[in-house]
């Protein structure tokens, strides 16, 4: 089923009344259309990150971890409601939307800009700072990713800081 078909669908759904109880059932937050299953795709990556100073064997989990788009995430997942997950993302307010992609852009650009350090056989504890200082910068994106999927009015109070600063302050140090 196409995007568009899915977020008909769910149009049609709402239109009649029971399409935010399917959202509710599902793990999508009926209010925003999104749910924070793909933030698992992010958090995964954190754990690495923080578990590579006691399991240095983690550092080639993390170097084969690849960024997914919410999209992308939910197509290739065993999440019970998947194709509504999309459906409901396709269908959401389009701002909110958007913060959550900026947000979703900027974790990436961190990640990548990590693995990208990580890949040039950086000393163990330089790495360790490394991964540190990345998901100590990780932690509040993804809190805030939270608070814009679940509608929380302070997730939207001013835009996150763009993909290539949070790269910047990461690499400062």
């Amino acid at each position: 089923m196409k995007y568009q078909d899915c977020a008909d669908a769910l149009q049609a759904e709402d239109a009649a009344g029971d399409g935010a109880a399917r959202l509710a059932e599902a793990n999508i937050n009926p209010a925003t259309g999104l749910a924070t299953d793909y933030l698992n795709h992010f958090n995964e990556a954190i754990m690495l990150l923080e578990m590579l100073s006691s399991c240095p064997d983690c550092l080639d989990e993390f170097l084969s971890w690849r960024p997914k788009s919410y999209r992308e995430h939910f197509a290739a997942s065993n999440f019970k409601g998947r194709a509504l997950a999309i459906a409901a993302y396709d269908a959401a307010e389009p701002n909110l939307r958007g913060c959550l992609d900026t947000l979703a852009g900027t974790m990436t650009a961190v990640l990548e800009a990590t693995r990208a350090a990580m890949h040039a056989d950086l000393p163990q504890p330089a790495a360790v700072a490394l991964a540190d200082r990345a998901a100590a910068l990780l932690r509040p994106l993804v809190a805030r990713a939270g608070a814009v999927i679940n509608g929380e009015d302070s997730a939207q109070a001013g835009e996150p800081a763009p993909p290539q600063a949070m790269v910047d302050r990461l690499m400062k140090s």
